[in-house]
Order: structure tokens, then C-alpha cells, then sequence
């Protein structure tokens, strides 16, 4: 009887609650894959349109720009030979100067401005500041194309508001879109697009920011421009770099309002004006298509290049500003 009672007690005997932990844990694994269905279910209608109208017509138009069509020798594998051409095609390089040239004008004055009408909205509090936001982000609402249309007919030399205004005086009013006004023609069409967009972005940002930071810099004797420059724009110095981005990339992609307002350009916005006006017409004036797409892959080469190199010249500081 004491052998039995030894061997009774010398044999393992498994614990209770790791023997019933299987049972729930397969239950847990169950319910997430459960989950993970349901999310990628949500998920596929967005993934279905990226794949379709992005990254099939995203390469098919890369394959396109590894061939050359030729009336006598038809459309041969020439691999990156067009990238060649295109970096070195004139009409491109003038497209892409002007874009770069735009982007250093146009940028610095489109952070300046949405800048400054956030911080006056943010300081200003009144039941006009409502208004006043919805008046400012209106451009933004309207579609690029119907606002390039509206200053081609207040540009217009022949029936423009401006013409009749200066004829009141007997004079004859400049054309904002002449060759030698044409840059800046230009960039006051796309201020006024985009600045309200960039202060609506700027003012959710100081809106973020803690009160009481503004109330103990009142303390220590700080005025409403010293709060405004050494606390609010370097606390929205984030908000100040996604815009720098967003504007970068937007600008040397420039084509809706120039394309709109050729007709009203009287030739100062040609064929080759910047690098996406120089790839349709290529594609849809003379039917090369090959050729357009090396231009549209060498101009995102170009884009992604600047945008990397602003990046990596903020990530250690994370601003431009701190």
C-alpha cells in the first residue's frame, strides 16, 4: 500500500489550467482572423481603384517608355534611350527650369501669406472668423479648372474687367499674361488657389497648440508679435514643412492653369511652357506616346530627388525652424 501511495505521488500530474488554455486560445486566434478579414474587407474597394487607376496604368506607362516608335522601323525595345533624350531634350530642360524658378518664388510667397492670415484668425477671435475662413478657403473649393477659366476672362485683353477699368483713365491696361508678366500672372493664379488650402492647415495646427504657453509668455512680458513669432510659428514649424512639401511637389508637377490659359496667352505660354504641358502635347498633339512617358517618368525622377533632398536635409531637426 505505501509502494502505491509513492507511485502515486511520483507520478506528474498535468495542471488543470494548462490543460483548459487551448480551448480559448484558439477562440482568441479565431475572433482576430475573424478581424483581419473584416478589415481587409473594408479595405479592398480603396485597394481595387489604387491598383486599377494607379499602379497598372503606373506601369504600363513605364513599359511604354522602354520602347521608340518609328514610321520605318515601327516600335523597337530601346530601353532607357528615351530617358536619355528627354534629360537632354532642350524643350525639357527649359520646362523643368521654369518649374524650379516658380517653386522658388511661388512657394516662399504662399507660406508667407496662408501664414499670416492664420495667425490673424487664430489672435482674432470674433464672429467674422468664421466667415472669414470659409471666405478664404472658397478658391481651394473651386475645381483648378473653372478658376483658370475665371482669370482668363479677368486677364482677358479684349473683354477683361482690367482692360475696361484702365480704359476709364484713357489707358491701356498690362497683360498679366505676356511674356514678360506671364511668370507672375501665373503665380498670383495659384496663390489664390491654394493659400487658403495651406492656411487652413496652419491654423489646425496653432489650434493645437496649449493656451496656457501663450498665457505664461503674457507673464514674463511677451507682446502679441513675440508670441506670434518665437512660441505659434515655431510650434506649427511641422505644419510649415507638409505645406513646403505639398507645394514642391505640386509646383513642379504645374500644369492646369497654364494648359487652361494658353488660349488667352497670346503665345507666351507654349507647347513646351513646363514638363507635363511638354508631355501631353507629345502624346496627344503628335501621337508619341512613348516619348511622353519617358518625359512624365524623368519629371517624377526629378520630383522625388528634390522632395528626398528637402527631407533628409529637415529629418535631424525635424523643421526648418527649431
Amino acid at each position: 500500500m505505501a509502494n502505491a501511495d509513492a507511485a502515486l505521488a511520483a507520478k506528474p500530474v498535468r495542471p488543470a489550467a494548462r490543460a483548459g488554455t487551448s480551448e480559448p486560445r484558439r477562440r482568441h486566434t479565431s475572433a482576430e482572423a475573424r478581424r483581419g478579414r473584416i478589415g481587409w474587407l473594408f479595405i479592398a474597394p480603396f485597394a481595387i481603384v489604387f491598383l486599377v487607376f494607379l499602379v497598372i496604368p503606373l506601369l504600363y506607362a513605364f513599359y511604354n517608355s522602354l520602347f521608340t516608335k518609328g514610321l520605318a522601323t515601327g516600335t523597337q525595345f530601346t530601353g532607357l534611350a528615351q530617358y536619355v533624350t528627354a534629360f537632354t531634350d532642350p524643350s525639357f530642360q527649359k520646362g523643368i527650369w521654369f518649374v524650379i524658378r516658380f517653386a522658388l518664388v511661388l512657394i516662399p510667397v504662399q507660406m508667407a501669406v496662408s501664414l499670416a492670415i492664420a495667425l490673424v484668425i487664430d489672435a482674432v477671435v470674433t464672429r467674422f472668423t468664421r466667415v472669414a475662413r470659409l471666405i478664404i478657403f472658397l478658391p481651394y473649393a473651386i475645381p483648378a479648372v473653372i478658376g483658370a477659366l475665371m482669370w482668363g476672362f479677368l486677364y482677358s485683353p479684349t473683354f477683361g474687367p482690367l482692360q475696361q477699368l484702365f480704359g476709364l483713365i484713357g489707358q491701356q491696361a498690362p497683360f498679366p499674361l505676356s511674356s514678360g508678366n506671364v511668370f507672375y500672372g501665373l503665380m498670383n493664379v495659384v496663390t489664390w488657389q491654394w493659400a487658403g488650402y495651406y492656411m487652413i492647415i496652419i491654423y489646425a495646427a496653432l489650434r493645437g497648440v496649449d493656451p496656457t504657453l501663450y498665457e505664461a509668455a503674457r507673464i514674463d512680458g511677451a507682446n502679441a508679435w513675440q508670441i506670434a513669432f518665437r512660441i505659434k510659428v515655431p510650434m506649427v514649424s511641422s505644419a510649415l514643412v507638409l505645406i513646403l512639401v505639398f507645394a514642391l511637389i505640386g509646383t513642379l508637377q504645374f500644369f492646369t492653369e497654364p494648359f487652361i490659359l494658353t488660349l488667352v496667352s497670346n503665345g507666351s505660354i507654349t507647347p513646351d511652357f513646363t514638363p507635363n504641358i511638354y508631355a501631353f502635347n507629345q502624346a496627344f498633339s503628335y501621337a508619341n506616346f512613348n516619348y511622353a512617358s519617358a518625359i512624365s517618368f524623368a519629371l517624377g525622377i526629378i520630383v522625388f530627388i528634390c522632395v528626398y533632398i528637402f527631407l533628409f536635409a529637415t529629418r535631424k531637426r525635424g523643421s526648418i525652424l527649431s
